[in-house]
Order: structure tokens, then C-alpha cells, then sequence
């Protein structure tokens, strides 16, 4: 129970999420309406991305200073469910931007550098398949690794903000908390991100215990 406890806390917060994601009231908007309860799921989902990209950078530094397998497996696994984060953000947005947009995809600059970011961290899963060296997999990865977030910074957070974008907080326009986050989406907001962070490292460490158990059993049948 001591080590499942912020299981539980990652449970309670995202059925609070969803219930009150969708019962709670929302200020009245023109053209948003009801389709501003996306920021209870898409931006959310974008923090955890960010939070597990960095910590599958910090394994992968801490690979390259130790050279333990184990490390890369977790920056690997890390790097996984946070591209699972990133797309599932990438399709909400969308879904948001077809009703306040008019289309599911602008050419918005968040839009453009939340693919390539995206795209970066598919190339690094492509390329680690291509290597059958397990050290030299390794290696390669986490230099790799250091590069995509390096891109993926710039990308989502100051390249939107100096030029035209339609995303709110971007481009000039004003941000969610600056005109409509009020008190009642607040009770929903921050409660949803840190229950869908907790998901994904919830997720993550499933998905390392399960690599772990599949990399015992293959030595033991290679012994």
C-alpha cells in the first residue's frame, strides 16, 4: 500500500477528471462553447509528454555516465509512452481546432513544431531497431535522446510565441488563464494534470517491468 499510493492518487484524480471535465460548468464562450473542456484532457496530456520525454533525457545521460542497460531500457520505455502522450494531445488538439478553428489542422506553428517534435521521437525508435549492437544501441539512443528534446524545447515553446499563431497564450493572443480559467475550471485543471503525469509514469514503469522480466528470460534461455 505504501509504494500503490500515488497509484490510488492517479485514480481518484482522473475519475474526478472525467466526471468533472464533463458535468462541471465552463464560462460561456463564443466559438469555444463547450469544446473548451478539451483543456482538461489536451493540455494535460501535453505535461505529461514533456515530463516523461525529460525523464527518459535523464536516464539516457545517466546511461551514457554509467553505461547500465538498465538505464537505456527505462529512457527507451520512457520515450514511449511519452510519444503515446504526445499524439494523444496532437489528436485532441485537433479535434478542439475543427470546432474553434474551423479544421482540424492550421499550419499553426504549435500545430507544425508538435508534429516535428513528434516525428523527431519516431526517428529515434526507427533508428534504434536498426542497431543490433546492444551497447552501441544504447549509446546511440541516449545521444540521440539529448537531441530530440533539445529540438522539441524550441520547437513547442519559443518558436509559436515569436511569430503569428492561433493558439491561445501564442503569437500574441492571450492565454487560457488570462481571460476564461477561472476558479471552476482551476478545481478541474491542475488536479487533471497532475493525474494524467501520474498515468504516464504509472504506464511507464508497467512497461520497464514487463522489458526487465522479457530481458531475464532471454538470458536465461541464451545461458
Amino acid at each position: 500500500m505504501r509504494k500503490s499510493w500515488w497509484k490510488i492518487v492517479c485514480v481518484i484524480l482522473l475519475i474526478y477528471t472525467v466526471v468533472g471535465g464533463f458535468l462541471f460548468a465552463v464560462p460561456r464562450l463564443n466559438i469555444v462553447n463547450e469544446t473548451i473542456r478539451v483543456l482538461y484532457f489536451h493540455v494535460p496530456m501535453w505535461f505529461g509528454m514533456i515530463a516523461l520525454f525529460l525523464f527518459s533525457l535523464i536516464y539516457a545521460v545517466s546511461y551514457l555516465r554509467t553505461n547500465k542497460l538498465e538505464y537505456d531500457m527505462a529512457s527507451n520505455e520512457l520515450a514511449h509512452v511519452g510519444v503515446m502522450f504526445g499524439l494523444l494531445g496532437i489528436f485532441s488538439g485537433m479535434i478542439w481546432a475543427n470546432y474553434a478553428w474551423g479544421s482540424p489542422w492550421h499550419g499553426d506553428a504549435k500545430q507544425n513544431g508538435s508534429a516535428i517534435s513528434t516525428l523527431a521521437y519516431l526517428i529515434y525508435f526507427v533508428l534504434r531497431g536498426s542497431l543490433n549492437n546492444e551497447e552501441q544501441r544504447a549509446r546511440f539512443s541516449a545521444v540521440y535522446n539529448i537531441f530530440a528534446f533539445a529540438v522539441m524545447i524550441p520547437l513547442i515553446f519559443i518558436y509559436p510565441r515569436m511569430v503569428d499563431s492561433l493558439h491561445p497564450g501564442n503569437g500574441g493572443n492571450p492565454g487560457f488563464n488570462t481571460y476564461d480559467l477561472d476558479s471552476r475550471m482551476r478545481m478541474v485543471f491542475y488536479p487533471a494534470c497532475i493525474g494524467w503525469i501520474l498515468l504516464g509514469f504509472w504506464i511507464a514503469t508497467i512497461r520497464i517491468r514487463a522489458r526487465f522480466i522479457e530481458e531475464t528470460i532471454l538470458d536465461q534461455e541464451n545461458e
